[in-house]
């Protein structure tokens, strides 16, 4: 187990120098000035836009400019933010709680649903039963998010059942603590259930799949011919073996819920990270889109790392080949 962590650690700080620089040489080769967007709120003269171009090191080769953002992460500073006029890490921290909010509960919603959702059509295959649940999940897995968060919009504007947008309502924050939980859960539940539909659909099918093979192998078949009940089969002998590949699943869950976020966080106006870096790309805020990117880096690593122990938790013959 340590092991394990300790190479994952590695490839993880790696792997974010990696993604850290390549998404700095696309910032610094996209054309536009960060400084372009304030030239609305302020009158600025070639003089002082060139003395702050000199001030945030804008002027200097793009390797020399990603060597001190790097320096200066590493000492654990994320720089300034030239939209917000705040330190990175304030801006972050900010909408940070909201989006690993919103990704737990799309992740138990899609989890939660999916598991019954696979094992209930892997036990009915080639029924009617396992038919709905292709076409359902089919068209989970096609239909945009976009499109999804505009439909849930449009369901909150008719009903009036669901606020639109916010994290909680107005006002609420002087209310005892079990009113504002019931806000804030109230503003969370159309953001989740847009979030998790196409996650959802990737572990039902592939749970499905992997089971109906399961229940048709040989040691499954004996433990059948032996007179077991078809639940206790599952629970004891199909459903252990069948996990193993849906777990592998958990780290790209995660890299889909952050990476769908953006979309789902701007329509439905849900104030985290997603939102946070349409904002900062909007503008041209590097500092603030680089933290972004690589918050959501690091996320996206600590789920594959999750994976892989509840990978060896399930199966030890995982144990072995670490």
């Amino acid at each position: 187990m340590r092991v394990l962590l300790l190479r994952r650690g590695i490839q993880a700080i790696g792997l974010l120098i990696a993604l850290s620089f390549v998404t700095f040489l696309v910032l610094a080769l996209t054309p536009g000035d960060p400084l372009a967007h304030m030239e609305g709120r302020l009158s600025l003269s070639p003089e002082v836009r060139e003395a702050w171009r000199r001030q945030w090191g804008w002027d200097q080769p793009v390797l020399i400019r990603y060597g001190r953002w790097l320096a200066q992460v590493a000492r654990g500073h994320l720089g300034y933010s030239i939209a917000y006029q705040m330190p990175v890490s304030e801006v972050i921290g900010a909408r940070l709680g909201a989006t690993l909010l919103l990704t737990i509960a799309a992740s138990a919603i899609a989890w939660g649903v999916g598991l019954p959702l696979g094992i209930v059509a892997a036990l009915r295959a080639h029924t009617w039963i396992d038919r709905l649940h292709a076409l359902l999940m089919t068209a989970a897995l096609t239909t945009p998010r976009f499109f999804l968060a505009l439909v849930a919009l449009l369901f909150a504007m008719v009903t009036g059942w669901f606020p639109l947008g916010g994290f909680h309502s107005p006002g609420i924050e002087t209310a005892p603590a079990v009113p504002r939980i019931l806000d804030v859960i109230h503003h969370l539940v159309l953001p989740a259930l847009v979030l998790s539909v196409h996650p959802l659909a990737v572990v039902s099918t592939h749970l499905r799949g992997m089971l109906v093979e399961v229940l048709q192998a040989d040691f499954v078949r004996t433990a059948r011919a032996k007179g077991l009940p078809p639940w206790g089969l599952l629970w004891r002998h199909a459903l252990r073996p069948a996990l193993a590949p849906v777990i592998v699943l958990l780290g790209y869950s995660i890299g889909s819920l952050l990476s769908g976020s953006a979309v789902v966080e701007t329509v439905l106006a849900w104030p985290g990270l997603g939102q946070l870096a349409v904002e900062a790309a909007l503008a041209r805020d590097p500092n603030v889109l680089m933290a972004a990117v690589l918050v959501s880096g690091a996320a996206l690593m600590f789920g594959n790392a999750i994976a892989d122990v509840l990978l060896m938790l399930n199966d030890p013959r995982a144990r072995i080949e670490v």
